[in-house]
């Protein structure tokens, strides 16, 4: 199957098995991320054709397939690969060497983790998505790195604030030489939520939530995961200019890109992947 990418901020590259890459940290020379699409595997069913999640239905055999079309298309090692374990909280994990094939190759250990950092150039972070929030996190001084999930309630509960201090905390990391990509997540064209879940947003102390919700005349709003995570960075330090949003929505992509919404729940997993290269 064949697709055009109608995006600014995002190139879609590989033949056979495409992803998804952010112009401006392709641009950054140490590391090397990825975002995978619903394109390029051997899954078959609801999730046809790439699929990287094993609870969705693919047999385990299926699953390690797609791994390892996506690595050798994008150019991480198999073997590397560190998967997150997330309930939609906001627990950061430190991830190192020996927690290569954590999640994917071997079984989970830990019980929470919806962010992942580490400054370990031999591990590949690993995290899975199908509407939630992408959030990348690269630090051009010290060279650590971070991936988070952010749904409604990882985003609430602050994951992008909660990695911008643990890098700092484990790493030394200044928020002002962060550099930060959001996405491709669900819009806020497509994302309508209820009043009790919008009361979440409204409780943000550090921003201004009118910014991020817009109500509708049924009580429901359309709420902006994507700016609210922006907003949040920069709470804490991460400069504007140093934030990239993915101007990609994956329900209105969801030919490309599997959307939990788009599908009634019927679909595979995408995943982000980064690593750093020195």
């Amino acid at each position: 199957m064949t697709y055009t990418l109608n995006s600014e901020n995002m190139t879609l590259k590989g033949d056979k098995t495409p992803y998804l890459v952010y112009n401006k940290l392709d641009e950054i020379p140490f590391i090397r991320h990825a975002f995978s699409t619903r394109l390029g595997g051997v899954s078959k069913g609801v999730c046809e054709s790439m699929n990287l999640a094993f609870g969705r239905g693919d047999s385990r055999e299926t699953v390690l397939e797609n791994y390892k079309l996506f690595c050798l298309s994008a150019g991480f090692e198999y073997e590397s690969l560190c998967g997150s374990v997330q309930i939609h909280e906001a627990v950061v994990k430190v991830v190192t060497e020996k927690d290569r094939g954590h999640g994917i190759l071997r079984e989970r250990q830990w019980t929470s983790a919806d962010a992942l950092i580490t400054n370990d150039k031999n591990v590949t972070l690993v995290t899975y998505y199908a509407d939630c929030t992408p959030l990348f996190f690269i630090d051009t001084k010290t060279h650590a790195i971070g991936l988070a999930h952010g749904g409604w309630r990882g985003t609430v509960g602050k994951i992008a604030v909660n990695t911008v201090y643990e890098m700092t905390k484990n790493f030394g990391t200044n928020p002002q030489d962060l550099i930060c990509a959001i996405g491709p997540v669900i819009g806020k064209c497509c994302y309508e939520i209820d009043s009790a879940c919008a009361d979440n947003f409204k409780a943000l102390t550090e921003i201004d939530s009118s910014l991020v919700l817009t109500s509708k005349a049924d009580g429901k709003y359309m709420a902006d995961l994507a700016l609210t995570n922006k907003l949040l960075l920069m709470s804490v330090g991460v400069k504007e200019e140093n934030i990239e949003i993915s101007d990609l929505c994956t329900k209105c992509n969801s030919s490309l890109l599997w959307s939990h919404r788009a599908t009634n729940g019927e679909r595979g997993t995408m995943a982000a992947f980064m690593k750093i290269l020195y």
